[in-house]
């Protein structure tokens, strides 16, 4: 079985890493860490930079997990790749982070984390920064 973290380099994408990593630890399972952005010319907040991507390589390579990490930049937004991972692999759990937004930024921006857990197939586990 594999536990996915969907990552992004902020304050609840580190909780998500956290948490996947205790469960993953502590269920002795696959550790999916997953980085997705569509793309193109606008620069996107949830996309990890090189330095970023290595900073939690080596922090998973410490961790002593079987554990891979994946960044995907191919024209699909987060969503449809979480959710094409989910369906084609043994996923038990999905492990998303959640920060606080405004109803309006809702609106104009949509909630990634909202369609996850209203389209996935699996468990899937909401963590906020700082708890």
């Amino acid at each position: 079985m594999t536990i996915l973290v969907a990552y992004v380099p902020r304050p609840e994408g580190q909780a998500a890493l956290n948490k996947g990593i205790e469960l993953a630890s502590r269920r002795n399972e696959h550790l999916l860490v997953v980085n997705a952005s569509p793309g193109g010319r606008t620069e996107d907040p949830s996309f990890a930079d090189a330095q970023d991507y290595e900073r939690v390589q080596e922090l998973l390579s410490n961790t002593g997990l079987d554990f891979e990490l994946k960044q995907y930049v191919r024209g699909n937004n987060a969503v449809e790749e979480i959710l094409a991972l989910v369906e084609s692999l043994n996923v038990s759990l999905l492990v998303i982070g959640l920060r606080k937004r405004s109803k309006v930024g809702k609106l104009i921006m949509g909630s990634v984390a909202q369609e996850l857990l209203l389209t996935v197939p699996c468990p899937v586990l909401a963590v906020k920064a700082g708890e």
